[in-house]
């Protein structure tokens, strides 16, 4: 189950690994204070290609893979899970559509210009009341003379209050299923809403999204009628992928420097690492971390070798995302009182980390398909 690393993978990791360090962890606990959207970072990761890591070099990309993809996500996520999550955001649901079923106008107007980091995409999936179960989806495209006319509202929209394009699911009226539409902010009766305080990762900022009577032209329809849960299926194990390498990252920095915690920590006239309920609580840990980023890496490098990969994905999603916590919570504990502090990062990595465990489709989904898979 091990993947070797290529010499490209590893140097790929380097570079993020070293704007991780230098540009990233310095800023993340203002990035959370401050619940604003990481610009300059953002733009930054653009600079350095990994908006357009997943894409090929015709379309602006580098070509990369996804075992590439995902050690960038993590040791970006290792520097600050809310920069990790927008920038995984705008790489991956922001773009993918655009890239896939846009014509030349869209993709040179929008989509070149997002690997850049100059354009900031959303998807727009989650409404009231359709969370897990997609078709309950109620937002309306009607077709229309010269296009068709959007009405309806979107809910935890990352990126919302900053982004310069939405991706949409909605209905058709002549179709029962969903289709994927193209929609720039700045269109008529785009609304965005309230934005939506959360527990953590607050530099992502989310909100709400309106559509009333919005036009768009019939090239704004990207893909086929009817399409758009089968298209949506296409990256969806690399969307529980790229979400199993977030919670990664971040679990990365709370083991870490809880350990250097522990060896520093002076009680009873030595280090609390030096203590064996503290080392067992470490090598827990340390056994949750390294199994969950091998089999993490493992669905990835079956993505790059297309084989199936839906089950492996669900499986690195769920372990992944649930290890994040618990670690999380170790860590805290292992830093007793300091691990409720503010001063320290470990709060952060906490709260933080309860996000993984929403994205990519909920633990109990995620169980509930892993049993259908196996033929339950």
């Amino acid at each position: 189950m091990s993947v070797d690393l290529t010499e490209i993978q590893k140097s790929i990791q380097q570079t993020f690994r070293d704007f991780s360090d230098k540009k990233v962890r310095p800023l993340a606990g203002k990035i959370d204070e401050e619940r604003k959207f990481p610009s300059e970072l953002f733009k930054q990761a653009g600079e350095l290609g990994f908006f357009g890591m997943r894409y090929p070099e015709s379309a602006g990309g580098s070509g990369l893979d996804i075992v590439s993809y995902s050690l960038a996500v993590i040791e970006l996520a290792r520097g600050s899970l809310s920069l990790a999550a927008v920038c995984s955001m705008q790489s991956l649901m922001g773009t993918y559509f655009l890239y896939r079923f846009g014509d030349k106008e869209i993709r040179e107007k929008y989509f070149s210009e997002a690997l850049k980091g100059k354009k900031i995409g959303a998807i727009c999936m989650t409404e009231p009341n359709a969370g897990s179960d997609l078709m309950a989806i109620k937002a309306m495209a009607k077709v229309s003379a010269d296009g068709f006319i959007l009405n309806g509202q979107k809910t935890w929209v990352t990126s919302a209050p900053v982004a310069d394009f939405f991706t949409v699911l909605a209905r058709t009226d002549n179709h029962d299923q969903l289709s994927i539409f193209f929609v720039p902010k700045n269109l008529r009766g785009v609304m965005v809403g309230k934005s939506i305080e959360k527990m953590g990762v607050r530099g992502s900022v989310t909100s709400e999204v309106g559509f009333v009577d919005v036009h768009l032209p019939k090239n704004y329809l990207l893909g086929e009628i009817g399409e758009g849960t089968k298209c949506l299926r296409e990256i969806l194990a690399e969307i529980r992928i790229m979400t199993a390498a977030l919670a990664i990252g971040v679990a990365t920095s709370a083991y870490e420097e809880a350990k250097e915690y522990a060896k520093t920590r002076v009680q009873f006239g030595k280090p609390i690492g030096k203590f064996q309920a503290i080392q067992m609580k470490f090598a827990d840990m340390a056994v949750q971390l390294e199994t969950a980023k091998h089999y993490v890496l493992f669905a990835a490098a079956l993505s790059d070798k297309n084989l199936p990969r839906q089950k492996e994905a669900m499986i690195a999603k769920l372990y992944a995302s649930e290890c994040a916590v618990n670690i999380c919570d170790e860590a805290s504990r292992a830093l007793a009182s300091y691990g409720y502090a503010v001063e320290y990062n470990i709060e952060r990595y906490l709260r933080d980390s309860r996000f993984t465990l929403i994205g990519g489709g909920t633990s109990e989904i995620l169980k509930i398909n892993i049993a259908k898979e196996l033929g339950l």
